[in-house]
């Protein structure tokens, strides 16, 4: 129906496109606490992120050949044009939907799932690489969460102890400079991770349609993912920074800062290791931990549960979207 140049054009745009919902859905990762504790306003948060996100885009690649290569099998899904598409499909559709009833699900699951649905509905489980699969999605999809509790829980722990002569008021001040650091951090880690995602998914699209020769991440690939994530954070997600920043349990700027800088570690490593880790979870996770050293009471546990709801549909639900729109795509196409 269409020339192969121009679904390639397509496809890349629709990825751009999913890296702007990824960053206004994701914002909020990077921003909440320091809103929700009014260290600075929601306008100079935003533009911190938004520049910060870009930044983090470009210092590697390890996440995006993960994505691109390390969970279906090139060899096999070669030629499959309109895989990348409905994968991308299946992800910005998990995407605008968790967006609008403002629930923090994870943007990296939503398109891990669309790919893995369009290459099972393109040739069936053989298309699957289920070693990557396992190793760089579901061990992470577990063990980040943990990871997040248990080191929020850790650094807030040490704070405790660190500052149990100081009184609380002077506390906060000192910590109210300090979330800047933190805040940064998170952000830098956020564009670290999260923006390689898309940068691999378009990688493989170059490699289906035959315009590179192995999945490798060309320059302007890089650009163009760092600034459309840039330009979606710059949007904002603020219901989902009201979710973070108000409903898990109130969070003053000592609190703000262990959560950032327990979620940025993690993030920061397993980015260094090539897992593309949900943020979400991950920001989640070190909230409920920082929350916890104050006492079990004070952390909303019903919205945890919601969370754990939103986590669990994610990989399932876009996939399933995935999967129908790779036949969709392809009734279209033939």
């Amino acid at each position: 129906m269409f020339e192969i140049p121009f679904l390639l054009i397509l496809i890349v745009l629709v990825a751009l496109v999913f890296d702007f919902t990824n960053g206004a859905h994701d914002c909020a990762n990077a921003i909440a606490t320091v809103v929700s504790t009014k260290v600075v306003t929601p306008r100079f948060a935003v533009g911190m992120a938004a520049a910060l996100n870009l930044a983090g885009a470009l210092l590697g690649t390890e996440v995006a050949k993960t994505l691109g290569a390390g969970l279906v099998l090139p060899e096999v899904v070669q030629g499959s044009h309109i895989l990348v598409l409905a994968a991308l499909l299946g992800a910005i559709f998990w995407n605008c939907l968790t967006w609008y009833f403002g629930i923090p699900s994870s943007s990296s699951h939503a398109l891990i799932g669309g790919l893995v649905g369009a290459a099972l509905a393109h040739a069936g489980p053989e298309a699957l690489n289920f070693s990557g699969i396992v190793n760089k999605v579901l061990l992470p999809l577990v063990l980040s969460p943990l990871a997040g509790f248990g080191m929020g829980f850790l650094i807030m722990w040490l704070i405790y102890w660190l500052f149990a002569r100081v009184m609380r008021s002077k506390v906060n001040r000192i910590f109210r400079k300090m979330q800047l650091v933190s805040a940064a951090f998170m952000a830098t880690s956020h564009g670290l991770n999260d923006a390689q995602k898309t940068m691999g998914i378009i990688t493989l699209a170059l490699f289906i349609f035959g315009e590179i020769d192995e999945v490798a991440v060309p320059l302007w690939v890089k650009l163009a993912c760092a600034l459309a994530m840039a330009a979606g954070t710059a949007i904002g997600g603020w219901k989902i920074v009201k979710t973070m920043g108000h409903r898990i349990f109130k969070l003053e700027p000592v609190h703000g800062f262990a959560a950032e800088t327990s979620a940025a570690l993690v993030i920061s490593g397993a980015s260094v290791l090539g897992a593309p880790v949900s943020t979400t979870h991950t920001i989640s996770a070190c909230i409920f931990g920082v929350g916890s050293t104050k006492r079990l009471s004070a952390v909303r546990w019903t919205v945890a549960g919601q969370l754990v709801t939103a986590w669990v549909l994610t990989l399932p639900a876009a996939a399933t979207v995935g999967f129908c729109s790779y036949w969709l795509l392809h009734l279209i196409w033939n």
